[in-house]
């Protein structure tokens, strides 16, 4: 959590005017503090990091579907995979896409290496990959066969990576 006075905001925003600053800073300043008996509670906010929606919330169906179709045609050998870090989750990195075409012939175990270079892990730090938010696939089922048995209604494989936290 990072605390940042008002004028400090104002100073970095660029070619923000100070209404459009302050408009802009309410995604993302949740409660008003007060720091030190000086410092009055309208010149400080707490920032936290902004919320993002996920893939479904972001695209309509239609789009989805759409782009999904584009994608078989063009890479009839390849699977489109969505990968996003579960909501709840604090201790794992955002991965930098979200959006992934694995080749069929990718093993479940392939592609977990992959996706724990791209977040760059500690060896000591565990993840775990969910299929559709409820399975943990195993690690030797092709890509083709988790999309045939579990790809969701728009043609993509929806996967969410999470750490142990999230099971209790």
């Amino acid at each position: 959590m990072l605390y940042f006075n008002r004028d400090m905001l104002i100073a970095n925003a660029g070619n923000y005017t100070q209404s459009n600053l302050l408009t802009s800073t309410l995604t993302i300043a949740t409660t008003i503090i007060k720091v030190s008996p000086r410092t009055s509670e309208k010149d400080c906010y707490v920032m936290m990091p902004p919320v993002t929606r996920s893939f479904r919330e972001r695209k309509s169906f239609a789009s989805r579907k759409r782009e999904v179709d584009d994608i078989r045609m063009k890479h009839p050998n390849k699977t489109p995979v969505i990968v996003e870090r579960y909501k709840h989750e604090k201790n794992l990195p955002i991965l930098d896409k979200t959006k992934f075409l694995v080749p069929e012939e990718l093993t479940m175990g392939q592609l977990i290496s992959i996706i724990r270079r791209r977040l760059t892990l500690r060896p000591d730090q565990a993840f775990f990959l969910l299929v559709n938010q409820k399975t943990v696939a195993t690690l030797t089922l092709t890509m083709s066969e988790v999309y045939q048995n579990e790809k969701d209604e728009d043609g993509f494989v929806y996967m969410t990576y999470a750490s142990q936290e999230m099971f209790g």
